[in-house]
């Protein structure tokens, strides 16, 4: 009898102890991730006790890939990525190539393959995309400009990984593992695959952009929840193991695409919401089932090499992209963040590993290792953030430093001298040009009111000056930067970021210069509206409380 429950077994072990060293995990402020990795590793064979079948979880932690998958498709904003490219694109990249590097180093040492050092040094170098909206999010500076170019940074190191997982198949007989089934040539085997992912690519932009956003309308009309999710779940996990068997793509990316074209549906929202508990349920499994083929024992036996796969993960391949984040003339501010966000490793590190395995490219030893790094960087991740403020200030306290970190040459962090004198006396100072910036700017245009916009993003500052509207570069915290903007003659100070994080900052230095000034401060959360009032920053803006009062105004004018 007890082989026929097996699944049941594994399932109710699994999600038992994901919830209480998950549970334990958020008391002790970690991420709830790390707890579902120790679950698994208790769960499996290298621990006393209970072991769940292991063939079992990795099926179930296969759907928790594709339902992962799903879901970072169905939030792939290509729009998002442009607003950064700039910067994401050549600064995930670099940063991709001097982590591998480094791991493929750590791999030669440890006396490894070529291509071992290659697959575990690009595990190393892809950051968890659960880990780091989460961590934004909890920090309110998800919807900040710092927040934008962490997101598309991730996106650019997605989509190499997406990249990767196609090409490594093909390539796994060259690196020294599996020859493919397709025999042949190096050049013959990556054409092949080339063509089909392209084949099926070309299906899914052509054929399913249209079929399957119809189809969820059709079954969205019959106003059934429960047609609606099993639509969503159908067409993730029905094309990501079709194309497995007709076109040869992974689970992975044919899951990918299956959230993109979903996304084309203007109930792409409404998709995402209803699939996302059990998007959440199987990424649980997923996590479970990796702790479940990992060892322990690899602290204890090999602590210099966890260390080293640490050091590559936090110090390595952070400093690289806080390296290029400056070179760039962005913020120092901007620099700790995105180095912070990117300072552990999840889902697709784990992906990768197995795929490696499965290729033989890879000893077990990899895996063990990889898992190690990713509990004890995302166990760390939250100090790392933590750090930034006291580095910026350590930083900021060192003059020779501060001086290469606050772009002194930066043409975008001050104003043209053709600016008219008549528009820097009694002007808007408008913080953030995002989405609300924008329709305040535009107001302002409308009505003739001259202002000035500080924003952080330096491709917008540029288009903005393109179109003979003053602006600069910076963060408004700092002193210099609102200097700048003549906030000592201005006649209001809006600030219409969402990251309330440094809106103090902005107001005391504003009332300093310029102690009659008006202010108004836009706030997502209503306990951080209460602290604002209280500590008398001007007029506080909460989103859900204006719309409610526009809504109820127009109704009430229409009962007169």
């Amino acid at each position: 009898m007890h082989h026929n429950v097996s699944l049941i077994a594994t399932i109710a072990a699994a999600f038992g102890l994901a919830l209480i060293f998950g549970f334990l995990a958020v008391r002790l402020k970690l991420p709830a991730l790390v707890g579902y990795l120790l679950a698994g590793i208790l769960l499996g064979p290298f621990t006393p006790g209970f072991t769940a079948d292991v063939n079992l979880a990795s099926q179930l932690a296969e759907i928790g890939v594709m339902l992962l998958m799903f879901g970072v498709g169905l939030h792939f904003s290509l729009d998002d990525l442009m607003e950064v490219k700039k910067i994401a694109l050549p600064g995930a990249i670099l940063q991709i190539t001097v982590a591998t590097a480094l791991g493929f180093g750590l791999a030669m040492m440890m006396g490894w393959s070529v291509g071992a050092g290659v697959v575990f040094g690009l595990a190393l170098s892809v950051a968890s995309t659960v880990v780091l909206l989460r961590a934004l999010e909890e920090r309110g500076v998800l919807e900040t400009m710092n927040g934008r170019i962490a997101v598309g940074w991730l996106i650019v190191e997605d989509l190499v990984m997406v990249l990767v997982l196609v090409l490594l198949p093909a390539l796994s007989g060259w690196l020294g593992g599996k020859t493919p089934a397709t025999g042949g040539s190096l050049w013959t085997t990556l054409f092949f695959t080339l063509g089909q992912v392209l084949v099926f690519i070309a299906l899914m932009l052509v054929v399913g952009r249209k079929v399957f956003p119809w189809i969820l309308w059709q079954v969205a009309k019959t106003n059934s929840r429960e047609l609606f999710i099993l639509c969503v779940i159908a067409v993730a996990v029905g094309i990501a193991y079709g194309s497995a068997e007709l076109f040869g793509v992974s689970f992975a990316l044919g899951a990918f695409f299956a959230g993109m074209v979903l996304r084309e549906s203007e109930l792409s929202h409404r998709a995402a919401e209803e699939s996302l508990p059990l998007q959440d349920a199987f990424s649980v499994l997923f996590f479970v089932s990796v702790g479940m083929l990992s060892d322990p024992m690899v602290i204890i036996e090999q602590p210099l090499q966890v260390l080293a796969v640490v050091a590559i993960i936090i110090l390595g391949k952070s400093l690289a992209a806080f390296l290029l984040v400056v070179m760039l003339r962005y913020p120092l501010n901007t620099a700790l963040i995105v180095s912070a966000s990117l300072a552990q490793i999840g889902e697709f590190s784990f992906i990768l590993i197995g795929l490696g395995l499965s290729l033989e490219l890879i000893p077990k030893e990899a895996q063990d290792l990889v898992l190690a790094g990713a509990i004890l960087s995302i166990a760390l991740n939250p100090f790392t953030f933590k750090a930034i403020d006291p580095v910026r200030k350590w930083l900021s306290t060192r003059s020779d430093l501060a001086r290469k970190f606050d772009r002194p040459t930066d043409p975008l962090a001050e104003l043209p001298m053709t600016v008219p004198q008549e528009k820097l006396a009694g002007q808007i100072v408008l913080v953030g040009y995002g989405r609300v910036g924008r329709t305040i700017g535009q107001i302002l245009l409308d009505n003739g009111i001259p202002f000035v916009v500080v924003e952080e993003n330096r491709e917008i500052v540029q288009k903005l000056r393109e179109a003979g509207i003053p602006a600069i570069a910076g963060n408004a915290a700092e002193d210099d930067v609102l200097i700048q903007a003549h906030i000592a003659r201005a006649g209001a100070l809006i600030i219409a970021t969402p990251d309330t994080f440094d809106v103090r900052a902005m107001i005391q230095t504003a009332r300093t210069l310029n102690p009659a000034i008006e202010t108004a401060v836009r706030t997502h959360s209503e306990e951080e509206a209460v602290l604002l009032r209280r500590e008398k920053v001007g007029r506080v803006f909460m989103g859900e409380h204006e719309l409610a009062k526009g809504m109820a105004a127009h109704i009430l004018s229409g009962l007169k």
